[in-house]
């Protein structure tokens, strides 16, 4: 009977996998397509040193991953509790904020930081009103669970929340870069929810997997469509949700970090370019040239070389926080 629920968990996953892949893969032309009627398009700009591109690309994608990520969710799980209204209309509020940030860009203009701000953090307020948060760890030393009190809860779940959906956006500023980083990411996420014998974010992480993977079919450098800020804060949000759903769940002290390593090249490059931007009295959200990427480039490396080298970085985190998790259990 154990082995008989193992296989029909399994094809669970890879079916999850594939349906979210599939959607995403055949609706990123048409989408692509309508992206041009509508001139929704990121244009290149040679007076700015983040415009890689040299010709117009489309700006929709972010509107197919979160079609095929709630589709297959909803598909597969058949879940229409609170959370996953919260989950669904905290990341609707970021795709329309962003939506609205890309349609600036779009037309040269900056799209003001305070109004992204407050939906930024009312999308994590609905999650963690939803009762999906951070709650407190295991003493390792006494093995008692220690309950955080609930403003504390508050602060750091908003904190983690708003933190990754930041720094993912903030990472997306290179073909195949943002997509490449959630998809490994995603798939650590997936492990550690395995392990833990945790099926909903499991479920989440995988068909977060296929959404990126067949967004990265037309991502990869050079690059045919782009999420935009609506999309990559809407992955950055997910992933933050299935941390939170997954790994920090009856977490140790010591495994607290594992979701910090599967995240962390996006998380540490953009607190050395928070911090950077703040001491030079900058809003964290202007944006310039200051990631990781394009320190790279100026350093010498080609497009290719600088995506594979963060992505290998990004890999070795990965497989440290699953040591980590393995001494764990």
């Amino acid at each position: 009977m154990e082995s008989y629920q193992s296989v029909v968990t399994i094809i669970l996953y890879v079916f999850s996998f594939l349906i979210s892949f599939v959607i995403v893969l055949l609706l990123i032309p048409p989408f692509g397509k309508l992206a041009f009627r509508l001139d929704f398009v990121d244009k290149p700009r040679q007076d700015v040193e983040r415009k890689i591109h040299r010709e117009p690309i489309p700006l929709t994608a972010s509107y197919v991953i979160f079609i095929g990520f709630f589709i297959t969710y909803l598909l597969v799980t058949r879940d229409f509790s609170l959370q996953t209204g919260a989950i669904f209309a905290g990341g609707g509020l970021l795709l329309i904020i962003g939506t609205m940030d890309d349609w600036y860009k779009t037309k040269g203009k900056d799209f003001p930081a305070l109004p992204k701000l407050i939906v930024q953090v009312s999308a994590a307020v609905l999650v963690y009103a939803a009762g999906i948060s951070f709650d407190g760890f295991y003493n390792p030393f006494s093995g008692e669970y220690v309950l955080l009190p609930v403003v504390l809860q508050f602060i750091l779940t908003i904190l983690w929340i708003f933190g990754v959906t930041t720094v993912i956006n903030f990472s997306d500023g290179m073909d195949g870069l943002a997509g490449g980083l959630s998809a490994i990411s995603a798939i650590t996420l997936f492990v550690v929810a395995i392990a833990k014998g945790q099926s909903n974010p499991a479920i989440m992480a995988i068909i977060l997997v296929g959404v990126t993977i067949a967004y990265l079919r037309y991502n990869k450098p050079p690059a045919k469509i782009f999420m935009g800020d609506a999309g990559a804060t809407f992955l950055g949000f997910i992933l933050a949700v299935i941390a939170l759903d997954g790994a920090f769940k009856q977490a140790t002290v010591l495994s607290l970090f594992i979701p910090i390593l599967a995240l962390g090249v996006p998380i540490f490059d953009n607190i050395f370019v928070v911090v950077k931007r703040f001491l030079q009295g900058k809003s964290i959200y202007q944006a310039d040239a200051s990631q990781a990427h394009y320190r790279l480039l100026r350093a010498g490396l080609n497009h290719k070389q600088v995506v594979l080298f963060l992505c290998l970085i990004s890999t070795c985190l990965c497989l440290s926080s699953i040591i980590l998790l393995l001494v764990q259990i």
